[in-house]
């Protein structure tokens, strides 16, 4: 472990307890250790947080920190439900709001980064919108020939390449820690948590993948309604620039504005929720970063509109057939096809017991039937949530902590918007529809074309294995007839029986696979 990285997580911990981030925890929810750990970091807080409970210096704090912890906190600035009303209202200001860099450097990144095209982007207005990797300006195209056009232009922050990568070689430096100390953290995989958040953030410092994830999501909510999003200017794009059109909405945390335009929050938090789902269940491929700043309501149509695509999630068909079958189960308190599926996906050892874990798993669900969710405390849920997996030595599956994060943010402001939120309620349409489409004919037929291609390629090694079964065969006549090497002729014939074999063992798999 690198000794400058280890110092900067010290540091990191030393910053977060002093400007009180441990206080917003639900300590009393958690188990023992983690308890303890927060008993002892709070003894160094300033008094003035133990005083009032305000952590409003905790913004600045993390923005000096790095942009992971930006990014940690923003998560938290969603959640008055977990971290209380104060400390989220506190964080709110990371979410769009931090100090823009100099203005005075736009036109060089601008020209450094498109080189003559930049001169097509006049009119550029001061930062709309600053966070932790990149600011948003307002500007307008002219192209030769095309009428002008009103766009955002989007610009990563000078050095936030290096910052970025300081961030995560603590981060991965405190992982291998927790691993070393206490060997119970090691089936949280929290090497392999970082290594996923890794990815995903340096993936977010290419803004040219940010243009592409947005090509992508338009093609998949091509035929939907009630989530819109930008479209992209590829010929003003670069790695650290990019353009899009500019969309216009009212943030989507100005419940007062959202009210005064006639908009139905209600309805706004469903077609939010829903989407997110839509995107999840049905594409694998959904927006990971849906933070209030980063979403709007459009004042015409009441439609969400979302923006910043750079943190994406994907999962594949095994996930998301979990997450629609989790849903589902706890929709209609089928908590046994709940535990059977975290058995089925690798969270639950088999060594543990299906029927004690649906169990747990009822204890979960069944008190938040027929709630709202300001009924829901969070806190107390994450608590029993933290016993049932140290209960049941669930293991973390690092592909889905992405989704896990989102489902987070996005439950989170849906329930901002509307107090009274049924996430059950919301959800059952878009599960249900899935699920009828999956078992029902269309799915069929995309599964059995999935089992076709499997065979189309297990036939397309044949040939080559043939000819392998032809010169191991050549090789056996050619040995015939020399009498004295009868142990490199019986070689060959098992190497050839065993080339056979093969070729038969692939065609077999294939064909039971269908």
């Amino acid at each position: 472990m690198a000794l400058g990285s280890l110092l900067r997580l010290i540091h990191a911990g030393w910053v977060l307890a002093r400007e009180g981030a441990f206080s917003v925890l639900p300590a009393e929810s958690l188990p023992p250790m983690m308890k303890a750990g927060i008993g002892l970091a709070r003894l160094v807080e300033r008094r003035a947080v133990r005083r009032t409970g305000s952590i409003e210096r905790l913004n600045a704090a993390l923005h000096k920190l790095g942009p992971s912890y930006v990014k940690f906190g923003q998560t938290l600035a969603t959640r008055p439900d977990i971290v209380g009303v104060q400390a989220a209202a506190d964080l709110s200001g990371l979410q769009d709001r931090m100090p823009p860099f100099d203005p005075k450097l736009v036109p060089g990144i601008l020209q450094a980064a498109l080189g003559d095209k930049a001169e097509q982007l006049t009119e550029i207005s001061e930062p709309i919108a600053a966070a932790s990797i990149a600011q948003v300006h307002k500007a307008r195209l002219r192209v030769p020939n095309e009428v002008p056009r009103v766009v955002a232009v989007k610009m990563l922050r000078p050095g936030v390449v290096e910052r970025f990568r300081a961030d995560t070689d603590s981060l991965h430096a405190g992982a291998r820690l927790a691993e070393a100390l206490s060997p119970a953290s090691r089936r949280l995989r929290p090497t392999e948590v970082v290594r996923t958040l890794d990815r995903s953030m340096k993936l977010e410092l290419d803004l040219r993948l940010e243009a592409a994830a947005i090509s992508e999501m338009a093609e998949n909510i091509s035929k939907d309604e009630g989530f819109v999003i930008p479209e992209v200017h590829w010929d003003h794009v670069a790695q650290n620039v990019l353009t899009t059109s500019w969309m216009q909405g009212i943030p989507i945390r100005d419940h007062a504005a959202i009210d005064a335009a006639g908009i139905d929050r209600k309805a706004l938090a469903a077609k939010l929720l829903q989407s997110f789902l839509r995107h999840a269940i049905r594409d694998g491929y959904f927006h990971a970063d849906m933070h209030p700043g980063n979403l709007f309501a459009d004042p015409r149509t009441g439609d969400v509109i979302a923006v910043d695509f750079g943190i994406m999630g994907r999962i594949g068909k095994t996930e998301r057939r979990f997450l629609a079958d989790i849903l589902y189960g706890f929709i209609t308190r089928n908590y046994r096809l709940v535990a059977q599926r975290h058995f089925d996906i690798g969270y639950v050892p088999r060594t543990q017991s299906v029927d004690d874990f649906t169990l747990a798993i009822r204890s979960i669900g069944e008190p938040l039937h027929g709630r709202t969710a300001a009924d829901i405390s969070m806190a107390k849920v994450l608590g029993q949530l933290f016993t049932v997996t140290d209960l049941f030595d669930m293991q973390t599956r690092p592909e889905l902590v992405l989704l896990q994060k989102s489902m987070v943010l996005v439950e989170g402001v849906a329930r901002n918007l509307d107090p009274d939120l049924d996430i059950w309620t919301i959800a059952e349409p878009v599960v249900s529809e899935w699920l009828r489409r999956e078992e029902g004919p269309i799915g069929r037929l995309e599964d059995l074309a999935g089992h076709l291609g499997r065979i189309g390629a297990a036939a397309g090694r044949v040939p080559a294995l043939i000819e392998q079964a032809e010169i191991a065969l050549a090789e056996h006549r050619a040995m015939v007839n020399r009498p004295r090497d009868r142990l490199l002729r019986g070689l060959a014939i098992a190497v050839m029986v065993s080339v056979l074999a093969l070729i038969g063992i692939l065609i077999w798999q294939a064909l039971v696979s269908t």
